[in-house]
């Protein structure tokens, strides 16, 4: 199959006997944003974070193409995994940004995977490593704002920081966990087409957790929709009925 990663059989329990995600197959293409929607429970972030194994799965395979090589995440440890996970660039909802350094500062600890332990602990980074972030923050629009520091930003720079600092690591595949949850309608616009854009431009896939449906359907490629730890549609946004919201969400009120 040509896909970017294939999940297959994927279950995650935090108690025995209660599983959050309950035997997920799914493949992500290789290029393409794909936005995944359902209520909060449902696993939707459990599933990004077994994907880059910030949640470690209680069974099942999760094949990443890296390097041109299938790699079984749910298999790695140690070494092997850090290497690996390097290639998994990932935003988060609440950003995850050090507050007391430059923005620039936050954006170059994307490299910190691909430097030695004594390196990393001391900062020292390439001198093209300052390039290329540089050039990151003028495509995310923060050109300028390289030398403030990441508490006097907006909400809307600090996430262009997190995509930043995730395209830092030049990953096989970006993840997005609920980027624009804590945004304005605005912004929220701002957020997704800049992920889908980056995408295109590096020729890697996106996925996205969202909320805002209306957003998923009017930029995502493809649309998978979960609710109890299933995926109940998985398809393109205009084959996304009434009838399939109804049963992602339990009901139509979220309509109202």
């Amino acid at each position: 199959m040509d896909a970017a990663i294939e999940i297959r059989s994927l279950v995650k329990e935090y108690r025995a006997g209660q599983p959050i995600l309950k035997s997920i197959d799914l493949a992500l293409p290789a290029s393409g944003l794909t936005c995944v929607i359902g209520p909060s429970g449902t696993g939707k972030s459990t599933m990004l974070r077994c994907i880059n194994r910030l949640v470690d799965p209680t069974s099942g395979e999760i094949w990443v193409n890296i390097e041109g090589r299938r790699t079984d995440m749910a298999k790695l440890s140690g070494r092997e995994l850090r290497r690996a996970r390097r290639h998994i660039g990932m935003v988060f909802q609440e950003y995850n940004l050090v507050d007391r350094l430059s923005v620039m500062e936050n954006v170059l600890t994307g490299r910190l995977g691909y430097l030695s332990a004594w390196r990393a602990w001391r900062r020292k980074f390439d001198a093209q490593d300052f390039i290329h972030a540089q050039q990151l923050l003028d495509e995310v629009g923060l050109g300028d704002f390289a030398s403030r520091r990441a508490d006097a930003l907006s909400g809307g720079q600090r996430q262009r920081v997190g995509i930043a600092r995730a395209l830092m690591q030049r990953p096989a595949v970006l993840l997005a966990d609920e980027p624009t949850s804590s945004l304005d309608p605005k912004t929220s616009i701002e957020i997704i087409q800049l992920l889908r854009e980056q995408g295109i431009q590096r020729k890697i896939p996106v996925m996205v957790n969202i909320h805002d449906v209306e957003l998923a359907r009017n930029f995502a490629d493809r649309i998978v929709g979960m609710t109890g730890g299933h995926v109940v549609y998985d398809g393109a946004p205009a084959g996304l009925t009434e009838e399939h919201l109804t049963q992602i969400y339990g009901g139509k009120a979220w309509l109202e």
